[in-house]
């Protein structure tokens, strides 16, 4: 418990502390941001001094179950506090941060076109900080507790900082390099293609970190570009890949990648079906379809969330598509949310074995991933993820639903909360909506889904099990 404290008094002040970059960018409404920094910094210095210093010798994995949920709940509940100053409602405040930290990008802001630079430069960097956050946690922790087969992702990522760059800490600074490079370069892009310097640098942050907070109401269809369109394509995609994927590539030229390759020939399937779908129902010409439907399809299997248009307005087909796809997500190991590219991968490859085994009884059917044979043990975690995540999103959908919800609103909203994509289906919270008409107690459930679905849920529920705090 001392070291649990330690880490979140430590995670107050590093929180505070980036409140001041928002406050001195904007000092004419600096105010929310000055006395949110002086109270988490205060706060977070006197449980990080009021903690004994921890013996880091007797930690545990068991420790990383609580030491991670409480740094990211402590993380979202200080990043609302400027946002409840600036005269936000207490719950929509700690919406909108969650919503940034875990990259998802729901939004209970309207007139965004007219709010002050500061609190749009906080949104943009919480989505920022999320991106990185997970991609360490994915690394560093998920694996080690071997949450939903992500022992697998850890085999792979040791392998890269071992032997290739010598250390951890090189390998994750690597990372941070290779995050910021690409938000450098998206932003570049954003501003040759037209955006003012503020605009592309803050698109920027929460398209590489695949968030989707815009500057804008009418998000990226503000600008109404296809460069920019195409632009956020690439950048939303290079978000969603296992930043172990770049480092490799860099040093090694190996660009061979199981779950990169059926990840991406799967989301190009996706987007020509949708491309067709437009030409051959007359709404767009062929190219301009093939421009729309790989940002829509990008945006929401990404989990970024940008929209230049209600895409529930082309027909029946494309909304069941986009509902289902919603809970896809990206690569393990990237920005993205979701089930992630891996474990579908997996489960897929599980229910084919026991096909081929329900045909042969007697043969014998290995399961290889990147490579490497894939224990019963593995399978058994994966499965074990996918069925809880269904289960989660079946109790948040009717705590919704039981909220006073609809049920397009209510299932939706269930699932781009725990995949972290931002908008959901329909005229409510559809990518022409808002999540501001929902009920306070509606936001709460969201908010907390939100978080569960980040911190891939098993990590988050356990603390729940009476059994784990006996042990």
């Amino acid at each position: 418990m001392q070291l649990v404290l330690r880490m979140n008094g430590l995670v107050a002040v590093l929180v505070g502390a980036i409140m001041l970059i928002p406050a001195a960018a904007d000092a004419t409404h600096a105010r929310p941001f000055l006395l949110s920094a002086f109270l988490a910094i205060t706060l977070g210095a006197l449980v990080a001094v009021a903690a004994r210093r921890p013996d880091y010798r007797s930690f545990r994995a068991r420790h990383a179950f609580p030491m991670t949920t409480f740094a990211w709940l402590t993380a979202g509940t200080l990043a609302a506090l400027p946002l409840h100053l600036a005269g936000l409602d207490i719950h929509d405040a700690f919406f909108e941060a969650m919503s940034g930290l875990t990259t998802t990008g729901s939004t209970v802001m309207t007139g965004l076109d007219r709010t002050a630079p500061g609190l749009l430069i906080w949104r943009a960097m919480l989505q920022w900080i999320g991106g990185i956050g997970i991609i360490v946690t994915g690394i560093a922790v998920l694996p080690m507790l071997r949450v939903g087969g992500m022992q697998l992702f850890r085999t792979e990522s040791s392998d890269t900082a071992d032997k290739e760059l010598g250390s951890a800490a090189r390998f994750a600074g690597a990372t941070l390099w290779v995050y910021a490079a690409l938000t450098l370069a998206c932003a570049l892009t954003y501003e040759i293609g037209g955006m003012a310097p503020f605009d592309a640098v803050l698109h920027a942050m929460t398209t590489v970190s695949t968030g989707g907070f815009s500057t804008y109401d009418a998000s990226l269809g503000h600008f109404d570009d296809r460069f920019i369109m195409g632009t956020a394509t690439v950048f939303m995609l290079s978000g969603s890949i296992p930043f172990v994927w770049y480092l490799r590539v860099w040093n090694k030229g190996a660009w061979r990648s199981e779950q990169v390759a059926i990840y991406l020939a799967s989301l190009a399937a996706i987007i020509l079906g949708m491309a067709a779908w437009l030409a051959l129902a007359g709404l767009a010409e062929p190219l301009d379809a093939l421009l729309r439907a790989a940002f829509n399809v990008v945006s929401v299997v990404t989990t970024t969330g940008f929209a230049t248009e209600d895409y529930t307005a082309w027909g029946a087909g494309p909304v069941v598509v986009f509902l289902i796809v919603t809970v896809f997500g990206g690569c393990t190991g990237s920005t993205s949310g979701g089930l992630k590219a891996m474990r579908l991968i997996l489960t897929a490859k599980a229910i084919f074995a026991d096909l081929r085994r329900t045909l042969s009884p007697s043969a014998v059917v290995p399961i290889r991933y990147e490579g490497r044979a894939v224990g019963d043990a593995t399978l058994i975690s994966v499965v074990a993820f996918c069925t809880l995540f269904l289960i989660t999103f079946a109790v948040v959908a009717g705590l919704l639903g039981l909220l006073g919800l609809d049920l397009l609103t209510a299932v939706s909203g269930a699932a781009t909360a725990l995949a972290n994509v931002g908008p959901g289906v329909g005229d409510v919270i559809g990518p022409s909506g808002n999540f501001a008409p929902l009920p306070a107690a509606a936001k709460w459930v969201l908010a907390f889904a939100m978080l569960l679905g980040r911190l891939e849920i098993l990590t988050a529920l356990i603390l729940l099990t009476p059994g784990f705090w006996r042990r």
